[in-house]
């Protein structure tokens, strides 16, 4: 396996092409490493580290961003405010139809789809920025700023998330792989040094024998996450034979993969984008001089703790529900079923049309569901493993893990499919 991986390795580095656009993801992803180091004015960073510390919340956050939170650097929201952005247009397709007859437009729709994405995240990251610094205010970090002073800082992050969408866009167009997926998993992987030091620090404190079962379930969850995305359910689809000018064409059989997990990392991406948010209002509204709202706002913040039940319930649910959502938008039965007949296919025992729809649905329904109740455990895994291990900080978990192992088997695809591409074409 590992000269066969090596010889992938020589055969991407001899193509031209596939060199440079490999050189040129590298390229932004160290751009947007030196970014997430570069740090904003006024704060104590010394305090800030502290705080980001203490937070289980913002810990969490400070690991998807790749570290840009907790040095509060010029990219501090990250591409967070894109997220969401993404999260509310999507939304708003199964609203509005003209949002829903773009997003079947192919890549015309998908591009207008992306810029009112991109238009979105301004206000968004605006908001954001805006919260972040009522936080720090609140924790002493940073002082009380003049409207000046406030609006540069705001208009700082904001534009760092712009710079963060526009550098994710650069790789999508001219690198490898998806841009958005792979700074997130730069980010992750920036942060896993001081998270597996958190985590090991734990871990002197325990039974020799828990720490030895806890890495075998660590190898275990990969190992799982590698099935679980390359797993999927083949449909047989037969093609009925045809005579054309004595010609005899179709009768072959093929199979239509209907992967187990169709939407890949983006449920819990876009779940941890909203899960978090009660607690991060909050934490914002708890400053406020009316004592009743204050109140409630603390106990919104208590009860949804990460080593909560009612945290871990509605991330395990958001999970679910998103996964079943985008599985819908990207995965298309009805189409499915046109182009099956539209070519003189069917599959074995089942009429073609309507009823191959309901049968495309009934199947994806299925698999969706074991796909949906995976993303979900992994989701709360750290919450598992803190009352199974007792530890009592686990700042690497399943979410990270899952993300980094799913970006990397994404981006070896997308290689392999171009080393293909670039086979025939020597071929030919």
């Amino acid at each position: 396996m590992l000269n066969k991986a090596i010889a992938t390795l020589s055969r991407i580095w001899s193509s031209p092409d596939l060199r440079r656009k490999l050189l040129f993801t590298l390229g932004i992803i160290l751009v947007y490493r030196i970014l997430a180091h570069i740090p904003a004015a006024g704060v104590d960073r010394t305090a800030l580290n502290q705080l980001f510390s203490s937070s289980q919340i913002l810990g969490l956050l400070d690991i998807f961003s790749g570290g840009t939170l907790a040095n509060f650097s010029l990219i501090a929201l990250g591409l967070g405010p894109y997220i969401n952005a993404s999260i509310i247009i999507q939304l708003l397709t199964m609203v509005f139809p003209k949002l829903e007859e773009l997003s079947k437009e192919g890549e015309y729709g998908r591009e207008i789809i992306n810029q009112y994405t991109r238009l979105l995240t301004v206000p968004i990251a605006i908001l954001q920025g805006f919260g972040m610094y009522a936080l720090l205010r609140s924790s002493q970090i940073i002082g009380v700023l003049n409207p000046v002073s406030l609006i540069a800082l705001i208009m700082t992050m904001a534009v760092g998330t712009l710079i963060s969408v526009w550098l994710g866009e650069l790789i999508t167009e001219f690198g490898v792989g998806q841009g958005v997926n792979l700074l997130i998993f730069a980010g992750i992987v920036g942060r896993l040094p001081v998270a597996l030091g958190q985590t090991t620090t734990t871990l002197e404190t325990l039974n020799p024998i828990n720490i030895l079962v806890f890495v075998v379930v660590s190898l275990l969850v990969v190992a799982g996450i590698v099935f679980m995305n390359e797993a999927s359910r083949n449909i047989t689809i037969q093609y009925a034979r045809r005579i054309r000018a004595g010609k005899v064409f179709g009768g072959q059989s093929t199979h239509l993969p209907l992967r187990v997990n169709q939407a890949g990392v983006i449920p819990i991406i876009f779940a941890i984008s909203l899960v978090l948010l009660p607690s991060m209002v909050g934490r914002f509204v708890e400053q406020v001089p009316n004592p009743q709202i204050a109140h409630i706002a603390r106990t919104v913040t208590a009860f949804m703790n990460p080593t909560g039940w009612a945290y871990n319930i509605l991330y395990f649910l958001l999970v679910i529900g998103f996964t079943y959502f985008y599985t819908a938008v990207v995965f298309n039965p009805q189409k499915i079923a046109d182009e099956i007949k539209k070519y003189g296919g069917f599959i074995p025992g089942i009429r073609p049309g309507a009823a191959t729809v309901d049968y495309l649905n009934m199947i994806l329904n299925r698999i969706t569901l074991a796909g949906a109740v995976f993303l979900g455990v992994i989701a709360i895994l750290p919450a598992i493993a803190q009352t199974v291990f007792r530890i009592p900080s686990l700042s690497l978990g399943g979410t990270g893990i899952l993300i980094v192992v799913s970006v990397v088997l994404e981006t070896t695809k997308s290689l392999q499919s171009q080393l293909l591409a670039r086979s025939y074409e020597g071929f030919l």
